[in-house]
């Protein structure tokens, strides 16, 4: 069995000797190395799909799990589709981020550079590894993936056409690594890399990402919990916070982007609904509801004491009246997570008090939560949503995947 400390030591450094071939490499050469590897993943999709079935037949999970676990041909050619986006987009690196001139006439430059080596450690959704890695790639990153158990086989079966991408392009294998196995060791060396990993991305359950920010002696770039709402204002379109609430709910009920819980104004509330606990309970929907919506609907479950702090995940819809947006916005800073909110409003200025009133990564106005992906930002894809306040917040893309180096430029000055 490999020692697993060791590999990681042979593994970062190879990862940085990579990166430093990424730093310096044209566009060209990581943009043939993304199309390449999309290529791969179409044409290895029986191998990758057959990897995941034997994934899904060892998993216990619960529905919900079983859904971030499951690929289909579709999932994979959204994989392939989404490298050969990240491809055509602009290079990040290279950008001139702001330059000037002192009175001494020193030039100065800001200059987008690449992170160095990034560790990213996440669960369940073997479609992780494919987005972390392109990205990682075209913002000129070595990444080291570790993929959570259940996954090995679909992570092992990816990770072999990002690798047939590297080799096409000439670039190093080791700009895309993953250990051998899924022992739990390898997180823990990952997490004491100091030194060796420059910047640790969890993309998880809760006690994932609490761990990794509680342990790590290296920078972490972490997302705390979907706990998203949507607030039906009273001036919203009926029709349109019907639709709305309903995929925000349950079009993948397992994202970080699915409304964990619906505000809705008690002036509406009696009316309206009715109508939208009618349209999810036929999508399968279960509720959690206070007072005054069990007021007017009797028959809706109680909402416990943790209710409204609780990520679902799954068809369940925590439910509470409002008397309006200031009470929503403050349930929204009493029991959020900073990730994605909603309004569904015809009024301008509450959808507006709405969007600057909330601190969370992402504010939406007439849209639906599940939006929050950096796909749909125009991103490629994302590496995670970040809902801290330091380097990046909201879908982590390329441009939240540089640094900066500052180039100055003279012509023989001294300093006095």
């Amino acid at each position: 069995m490999t020692d697993r400390p060791d590999w990681l030591g042979q593994a970062a450094a190879a990862a940085r000797d990579a990166a430093r071939s990424l730093a310096g490499s044209a566009a060209e050469a990581r943009n043939h190395a993304l199309h390449a590897a999309a290529a791969s993943l179409r044409d290895r999709s029986a191998d990758i799909l057959a990897a995941n079935e034997r994934d899904l037949s060892a998993s216990t999970a619960t529905a919900a799990f079983r859904d971030r676990l499951t690929l289909t041909p579709d999932r994979v050619a959204s994989m392939a589709r989404g490298l050969d986006e990240i491809a055509d987009l602009p290079d990040p690196l290279g950008r001139t981020l702001a330059e000037w001139t002192r009175p001494n006439g020193l030039r100065f430059r800001r200059v987008a550079t690449p992170v160095g080596v990034i560790g990213m450690i996440y669960e369940s959704r073997p479609n992780v590894g494919a987005d972390a890695a392109g990205l990682c790639l075209k913002s000129g990153n070595a990444v080291l993936l570790r993929g959570g158990s259940d996954s090995l086989n679909s992570a092992r079966a990816i990770h072999r056409s990002m690798v047939d991408g590297l080799q096409a392009a000439g670039l190093p294998d080791a700009c895309v690594q993953m250990p051998p196995d899924a022992d739990r060791a390898h997180v823990a060396a990952m997490l004491g890399a100091s030194g060796r990993i420059d910047l640790l991305i969890p993309r998880g359950g809760r006690s994932l990402v609490e761990r990794v920010q509680r342990e790590a002696r290296v920078p972490v770039l972490a997302h705390a919990e979907g706990l998203c709402h949507t607030y039906v204002h009273r001036s919203a379109d009926p029709d349109m916070a019907r639709a709305l609430v309903a995929n925000a709910k349950m079009r993948r009920t397992g994202i970080c982007g699915a409304t964990e819980t619906l505000l809705i104004d008690a002036e509406i509330a009696p009316a309206l609904l009715p109508l939208i606990v009618s349209d999810l309970a036929a999508l399968g929907c279960a509720f959690r509801a206070d007072a005054s919506a069990r007021a007017i609907l009797p028959s809706l479950a109680p909402a416990g004491a943790g209710d409204f702090d609780t990520e679902w995940l799954d068809g369940v819809l925590s439910i509470a009246v409002v008397e309006d947006c200031d009470a929503a916005l403050a349930h929204i800073a009493r029991h959020g997570s900073a990730h994605t909110e909603a309004i569904v409003a015809e009024d301008e200025a509450a959808a507006m008090r709405f969007l600057s009133g909330t601190d969370s990564a992402v504010v939406m106005w007439n849209a639906s939560t599940q939006f929050c992906d950096g796909g749909e930002f125009g991103f490629g894809a994302e590496i995670g949503i970040a809902t801290g306040r330091v380097h990046a917040r909201g879908p982590v893309g390329l441009e939240q995947l540089t640094s900066f180096r500052y180039e100055v430029i003279g012509t023989g000055q001294i300093r006095a």
